[in-house]
């Protein structure tokens, strides 16, 4: 997209109305760290911080596209709109992405209120792409109720997600290991909500005990903390949903009566502005003649007459 071609007011306008071209060119725009993304950022701000946003992860293979299928379709009968940002992992030698969750979540294709996005992870770690959170200001600009975001799969780091939701969804299936390999995954402490799907599979009970038992022996029993429910799903077949979206309700009335949900969005803010900073403290220090020398710094470092602290302080001071 050429800078001729782009007109951000113009752009902002038509997403806000529910153009799927326009919330799709600025998603493009974020992912590709557009120059105009201040502009189209300080356009989307007064209209965004209304949005549910519920997080989805697991491990590959646990059925986290067909559970996010089966509550869209929960929340359209409410009648409310629906997005859904589902990133994929980029292959580490071709840096290429399958993006396949569409194929799960063919029942909402035509669906005007239902709008989905692969990305690509881009080699960012943590289960997220690092465009995720100005993507979602864009479906909640949008006009988007809900918003769906699901990870590429946790595996034993990736639990950025808890970072990002007002609700984070853990799903689990039997067979794909036990309460411990839970707890070691680290997932114990960023759901708000577990559901074992695939339910109707031999092990479920005992993958629902488990996570249970696994639960209790946490922190989370003191009076006035969220104690994280463990919902049995079959998503194919749409068997346990109205259980899942009940938890799920659940939480975010907690959340609110709490003040849980401010403050997990006021953090969430506070690691956009952290990321973006960031960011931007790294280009500079990639342009030459500024950040200080960063190559003389290091050849200081490497010489023993400076050591990194007292570089680091420089590098800071002249930026």
């Amino acid at each position: 997209m050429s800078r001729r071609q782009v007109d951000v007011p113009s752009l902002v306008e038509a997403a806000r109305g529910g153009s799927p071209r326009a919330v799709a060119r600025l998603i493009t725009l974020v992912e590709n760290a557009d120059p105009r993304l201040r502009e189209v950022m300080a356009a989307l701000a007064p209209h965004t911080g209304k949005a549910r946003i519920i997080g989805l992860t697991g491990s590959p293979g646990v059925g986290k596209s067909t559970t996010t299928n089966a509550l869209v379709r929960a929340f359209r009968i409410r009648g409310q709109r629906v997005g859904v940002l589902a990133v994929d992992p980029s292959s580490p030698f071709s840096g290429g992405a399958l993006l396949g969750d569409r194929i799960r979540l063919v029942d909402h294709a035509l669906d005007p209120d239902v709008y989905m996005r692969s990305m690509a992870s881009r080699g960012h770690l943590g289960g997220l792409s690092w465009a995720t959170p100005q993507a979602l200001r864009v479906l909640d600009a949008a006009g988007c109720d809900v918003i769906f975001v699901e990870t590429v799969g946790v595996g034993q780091s990736e639990v950025e997600v808890a970072g990002l939701a007002d609700s984070v969804l853990v799903l689990l299936a039997p067979g794909m290991g036990d309460g411990v390999q839970a707890a070691k995954a680290g997932i114990l402490e960023i759901g708000d909500v577990f559901v074992v799907n695939k339910a109707d599979r031999e092990g479920a009970d005992a993958t629902v005990r488990d996570l249970r038992h696994m639960i209790s022996l946490g922190d989370r029993t003191e009076p006035g903390l969220w104690r994280p429910s463990v919902e049995k799903l079959v998503a194919e077949k749409a068997t346990g949903v109205d259980d899942v979206m009940a938890a799920l309700d659940k939480h975010l009335a907690w959340s609110k009566e709490s003040g849980e949900l401010g403050r997990r969005r006021t953090a969430r803010a506070r690691s956009e502005i952290e990321q973006i900073a960031l960011r931007l403290l790294r280009a500079r220090m990639a342009r030459p003649g500024e950040g200080g020398d960063l190559d003389d710094l290091a050849e200081q470092v490497v010489a023993g007459t400076a050591d990194p602290y007292i570089a680091a302080d420089r590098l800071i001071e002249n930026l």
